[in-house]
């Protein structure tokens, strides 16, 4: 069934023109990922499908009754709200169902009809689960303080807070933009499985391949203007663009060819008195505006560097704590000159910190970095706030350098860089404030490398960079004659290019593992189970030492025999709780808070009279035993 139909869209600003009539529909069970350039209209055909923003030409054509949810790059927040309050922002039917009846119960004038069809509307909608399972929700992506102000919150958090606004309330199309932004890798995992197991449509803006590999069954590609529409995953889509882009280099191989012949013709000095000669003239000047770009228009990043001795950098016992928490503790490490390492660890585990001391910009509490003489570093933040947006594009470059020279030893402008990291010449003048945050992301990346550093340090490259220019990135880092230490929550990224990862866990001990991000994962589960293995064997010892005294003459302990004597009147006390409980919930109605709490304690008698049941059947069996052993 059709949920949404976008026609004939276009939307420009100033003189860019970002999509360029484009057509596309979404049906249900769809789920799609939009990818491109940053800079291509992106998060503005978002913002039009979900009728955030209005285009220059065409119209969106909603089915009837379409519920939508829309998480964008930059939510609003109430920074005086709760966490669960925020959550609850939302204007869908369910949403405001449960406001009216909150509304409506604490005035205390709210009719006995307008209750019951309050009640009974929120209920055939499941509204009253909702709460727990907004509560399951944030904890899973790392939010446990459902009280807590928004405004309290970190930058990060408040994104999670959004995203699980997002996804726990109801609609037939979810649309998320980055939502994987300042997620860890554990929290992107089950994300996956969250979505993967969720009924509705879906459309969303990622640059994480992994997850477009694994969540997604159509990709949306914008490209200069165009929309191409490709039925798969990632994967699919890369050998589905792969023929589509060999077609088109085919074609423009021809039109160069029949262009060079045109040419000839022309310089020949060929008069235009016939209708045949003009028609031919006519026909020459069209295949020179014909030109398309293929992939060789791609850019280039093969940037020297600059000579890296011996010596690069020495972490010696390095411990940094913060309000007596310990961050880092007794970490050592040697980089070598060829080093490609990435720093793994749960958000605010203290990758960042451990960055920040490798570069010099934070002293640790305790140890010693030493830096070789011709290490140059680069660093890569998460962060463009430093950028001063007054700058033109072009002046923010060559603050750094007028021109560079390639591993080939050629030297190239800064302009021409520009064109390289796709900043054409009319957008080299462009000021800053005017890009998008992922042109921005761009910007600075050249701006690093223009620098021709021989140590690389980048903290969360991938946020808001392109498929493309992350492939482009990775293929520099493979070809980069220094050292490359790297934090990301990219799994893709991280398979890549490390060959080593630094994982931060408990107390701040730095854990070191050979090989990619992959390779760490199944290290870590084979750990894992074999510790699994050591406390299976330690019970199944415990067990045969259990069953070897056993053997001696058996006989009540005194805390059995007690726990024995009251064991039935224990078991009626908790059925006859669990009985009450149950009067207790049929008789709450409406009353979705008080509900949700006698349910939890409800849970709970079970567990009891569960474990109460079993003890009873191991002590009567037990004095069983004990009576025939007397017997004999």
């Amino acid at each position: 069934m059709n949920l949404l139909s976008a026609e004939n869209i276009s939307k420009s600003y100033s003189e860019k023109t970002l999509l360029n009539n484009v057509s596309f529909g979404i049906n249900q069970g769809d789920k799609i990922g939009i990818i491109g350039i940053n800079g291509t209209g992106k998060t503005t055909l978002l913002k039009i499908t979900a009728e955030v923003e209005v285009p220059d030409a065409g119209r969106v054509i909603r089915n009837n009754n379409l519920v939508l949810e829309y998480l964008p790059q930059n939510p609003n927040f109430d920074l005086d709200a709760t966490v669960l309050e925020q959550v609850f922002r939302s204007n869908s039917k369910l949403m405001g169902l449960i406001k009216e009846y909150t509304q409506l119960s604490q005035s205390g004038q709210a009719s006995s009809d307008r209750m019951i069809k309050l009640t009974q509307e929120i209920d055939a909608l499941g509204g009253w689960t909702l709460e727990s399972e907004a509560k399951a929700v944030l904890t899973k992506l790392g939010i446990t303080d459902f009280e807590a102000k928004i405004g309290a919150l970190s930058g990060g958090q408040k994104k999670r807070v959004a995203l699980a606004s997002a996804l726990v309330n109801p609609s037939e199309l979810l649309i998320l933009d980055e939502p994987t932004n300042h997620l860890d890798s554990d929290i992107i995992d089950w994300l996956e499985q969250y979505l993967n197991k969720r009924k509705g449509a879906l459309l969303m803006i990622t640059h994480d391949r992994y997850f477009l590999d694994r969540v997604v069954n159509r990709i949306i590609e914008i490209d200069k203007g165009n929309l191409y529409e490709y039925t798969g995953n990632y994967s699919e889509f890369l050998e589905k663009k792969f023929e589509r882009e060999q077609m088109v280099a085919v074609h423009e191989k021809k039109r160069q060819d029949m262009y060079k012949k045109e040419l000839a013709w022309i310089r020949k000095g060929a008069k235009a008195r016939t209708t045949k000669q003009k028609a031919r003239i006519e026909r020459f000047e069209a295949l020179q505006d014909g030109q398309v770009q293929t992939e060789d228009d791609r850019m280039n990043i093969s940037v020297g560097s600059s000579r890296l001795g011996k010596k690069v950098i020495e972490l010696h016992n390095i411990t940094k704590t913060y309000d007596n928490k310990v961050v880092l503790n007794d970490f050592n490490y040697v980089v070598l000159r060829n080093d490609r390492v990435g720093i793994v660890g749960p958000n605010g585990s203290g990758k960042s910190t451990l960055m920040n001391i490798i570069k010099g910009d934070l002293k640790p509490s305790s140890g010693q970095v030493e830096v070789g003489e011709t290490v140059k570093i680069g660093l890569y933040s998460q962060e463009t706030y430093h950028m001063d947006d007054s700058l033109r594009v072009i002046d923010y470059i060559k603050e750094v350098a007028e021109y560079i020279t390639t591993a080939e030893g050629d030297k190239i402008t800064a302009s021409q860089m520009l064109e390289r990291f796709l900043f054409p010449s009319h957008m080299q003048w462009t000021f800053i404030e005017k890009l998008s945050g992922g042109e921005k992301r761009r910007l600075h990346l050249l701006r690093v490398l223009m620098g021709a550093p021989n140590v690389l340090l980048l903290d969360e490259p991938t946020n808001d960079l392109d498929t493309e220019t992350l492939t482009i990135l990775e293929d520099y880092i493979d070809e980069f004659p220094g050292a490359v230490i790297t934090v990301s929550h990219d799994r893709y990224f991280l398979d890549k290019i490390t060959e080593k990862i630094f994982a931060i866990e408990e107390k701040g001990k730095v854990k070191q593992y050979p090989g990619n991000y992959s390779d760490y994962q199944r290290m870590k589960k084979e750990s894992e189970k074999i510790t699994e293995q050591k406390n299976s064997n330690k019970k199944t010892t415990s067990n045969q030492s259990w069953k070897q005294e056993k053997e001696k003459p058996l006989k009540f302990t005194f805390k059995e025999q007690k726990e024995y004597d009251e064991i039935d009147d224990v078991i009626a006390e908790v059925e006859a709780n669990l009985e009450t409980h149950e009067q207790k919930i049929n008789q709450a109605g409406a009353d979705h808070v008080l509900l949700q709490q006698l349910t939890e304690e409800k849970e709970i008698l079970e567990a009891q009279l569960d474990e109460k049941m079993q003890r009873w059947v191991y002590l009567n069996d037990l004095a069983e035993k004990i009576e025939q052993q007397r017997t004999k």
